[in-house]
């Protein structure tokens, strides 16, 4: 017998029981950020040239982003753990949109290098980011609920980066940057308040934190790196690994796509943003049954398709010449980013304890990274502190390279993505018992 009409709706709302409290706020706050970063980040570097800067100045904004990490990604892992998730994601809202006002005010690409620089220390809400979503979803709901998270951000972010490319073409680089970094500031500021007055904290009482204990917590943060990952399974110290290649791999070549194929292939910035809406349409249509799936089929194997679909999709971009054939390579990214998103939050929340969670996210990210990010890509909750020296040398030698000769940026992504691929391959297990 067929499902009756009630009981299908009953089964869908079953099935998503877990979108509500800090989840259902999360979902609105990330949704409404999604949608400012999908219209400004994938024109940052043509704002950057409009400013006056070049290729290798590209590189170094972009490697300057993540250099405050080094400070701040300790400090939010141990707080994290012991002074509240909610009060360091709200404060990091209200700094977020303070910083966005900079981008909007600089006279040149030197006022961008500073607020890149800046806006590297607000990575501190990061780590307890990614420690109260997981602490907030069980288990059996991790794979499901960040798919859900992620196709309701997705639905909301499709139109950017077309909508965006229709400004730059309209207004220019520097005018259409300019705005695009204006509307970013107001919806961080309005997601602040929201989830300061909504969230609800999920690692106890917090305890607070004393100035005169701040050097403990770097002694804590590095010193304890060793036993820190001695108490991670293998499995996630490869996963791990797999997420710094990538990183690397897209801080030599994420923030070079606009440019690439606006100089190279000759499509028009609104080319290039109905070419990422297309993308985002296919990933949040894929995202909730892949969510699905790898709640019931294990996390490793969508992890090594996606690799491999990654390491053939990115460095064909070198051979690409029109429009369709920047098209499909995108499409096929964006079906790897969804089993990679998907796979790796869920295994890295699988493999953590809660007493060192928000410690180890710190250290290691939320265990995930945009594959063939088209926008930088060298940030975000995937970032933690571990990985923001190979980021910061990648992205100063991406811009070198670029500046060089850009087709061997294709070539460096190539070698990166075969050798995480070996690592998926021969170390990378699904956890036997999953973590709380």
């Amino acid at each position: 017998m067929g499902q009756t009409a009630a009981t299908r709706g009953f089964s869908i709302r079953s099935s998503l029981a877990f979108l509500h409290g800090n989840i259902l706020v999360l979902t609105i706050t990330q949704a409404s950020g999604m949608l400012t970063r999908s219209m400004a980040f994938p024109y940052a570097s043509l704002y950057i040239l409009a400013l006056g800067g070049d290729p290798e100045i590209i590189g170094l904004i972009t490697a300057l982003s993540p250099l405050a990490g080094l400070l701040m990604f300790p400090i939010g892992g141990y707080l994290a753990d012991h002074a509240g998730r909610v009060r360091l994601i709200a404060v990091g809202g209200y700094l977020s949109s303070a910083v966005n006002l900079l981008f909007v005010v600089a006279p040149s690409w030197q006022l961008l290098a500073v607020a890149a620089f800046l806006r590297g220390f607000i990575v501190f809400q990061f780590p307890p980011s990614s420690a109260i979503i997981a602490d907030s979803l069980r288990p059996e709901d991790r794979g499901k609920g960040v798919a859900t998270m992620n196709t309701i951000s997705g639905i909301v972010g499709l139109i950017g980066p077309y909508l965006a490319g229709l400004i730059i073409v309209g207004s220019g680089n520097e005018a259409g940057g300019r705005l695009l970094y204006g509307v970013m500031a107001v919806v961080y500021l309005a997601n602040a308040v929201i989830n300061h007055r909504f969230l609800r904290e999920t690692a106890g009482q917090p305890a607070g934190i004393q100035l005169a204990e701040i050097p403990a917590v770097f002694r804590s943060a590095y010193g304890g790196i060793p036993d820190l990952l001695k108490r991670l399974p293998a499995s996630a110290r490869a996963l791990a690994g797999i997420v710094v290649l990538m990183f690397v791999a897209n801080a030599v070549a994420s923030p070079f796509w606009v440019v690439w194929v606006l100089d190279e292939i000759g499509l028009s910035a609104a080319d290039w943003g109905l070419i990422l809406l297309i993308e985002a349409a296919t990933r949040t249509l894929l995202y909730l049954p892949v969510g699905f799936a790898i709640d019931r089929k294990g996390r490793v194997g969508f992890v090594r398709i996606a690799l491999t679909v990654a390491a053939i999709a990115v460095p064909a971009t070198a051979i690409a010449t029109t429009f369709t054939h920047v098209l499909l390579i995108r499409l096929a990214i964006a079906v790897a980013n969804t089993f990679f998103l998907c796979a790796c939050s869920a295994m890295m929340a699988d493999a953590l304890p809660r007493d060192i969670r928000g410690q180890a996210m710190a250290a290691l990210g939320r265990g995930t990274v945009m594959l063939g990010a088209s926008s930088g890509g060298t940030g975000g909750p995937g970032l933690g502190f571990l990985t923001v020296v190979p980021i910061m040398v990648a992205s100063i030698v991406g811009g070198i390279i670029y500046s060089w000769n850009a087709n061997v940026t294709w070539l460096a992504v190539l070698v990166l993505s075969v050798a995480s691929l070996a690592i998926a391959v021969i170390v990378l297990r699904d956890t036997d018992t999953a973590e709380v």
